[in-house]
């Protein structure tokens, strides 16, 4: 679990989108995770000296950390999940930054981020072509297919949310997981 959360958090492909669309806060359930799987890698310590040395001091903080350990684990899971699903927070937060870069397509860099992320995703607008119409702006090129011709039909903010679900959902899934196996223990 450490290794992917620490993955999801440094790649530097993703790190760069989430920096483009200011979207930070998807990044809490991802620190919770990370908190907590180095919290597991201590339990193993202490889990290790209480076996070794039959303290009973040690295997009250073995206990304490499982316990500890779980509530983490399933807070950060649910943190990500909020964060990174379907009519989650997220999307909110990625519709004011597409909108906000729409608006400002007339600037450089606010154009830039705008053809790089509509682009590699294969999105228009916030919602669909319509944001650009609703706003009094042209319709760029990179919001159609570049064989048809074709509009983008889906938004940008319903799939970078798709995109983010599939990252998030394998790191959730090990996470709820792993609390499975220290209730079980």
């Amino acid at each position: 679990m450490f290794g992917l959360a620490v993955w999801l958090r440094v790649e530097p492909g993703f790190q760069e989108w989430v920096e483009f669309l200011d979207l930070g806060d998807y990044y809490i359930g991802t620190y919770i995770l990370i908190v907590a799987s180095v919290i597991v890698m201590v339990i193993a310590f202490f889990g290790s000296a209480a076996a070794l040395m039959e303290s009973a001091l040690f295997l009250w903080i073995n206990i304490g950390l499982q316990l500890f350990t779980f509530i983490f684990g399933l807070a950060g899971a649910a943190v990500l999940l909020d964060y990174s699903t379907y009519d989650s927070k997220i999307q909110p937060i990625i519709h004011r930054s597409m909108t906000s870069l729409i608006v400002n397509s007339q600037y450089h860099r606010q154009s830039q981020i705008l053809k790089i992320v509509q682009e590699n995703i294969g999105c228009c607008g916030a919602n669909g072509p319509m944001d650009y119409l609703d706003l009094l702006k042209p319709l760029p090129s990179e919001c159609r297919d570049t064989v048809t011709g074709n509009a983008f039909f889906h938004g940008c903010v319903d799939e970078l949310t798709w995109y983010l679900e599939s990252r998030s959902g394998w790191l959730a899934g090990l996470a709820l997981t792993l609390c499975m196996l220290h209730f079980l223990k």
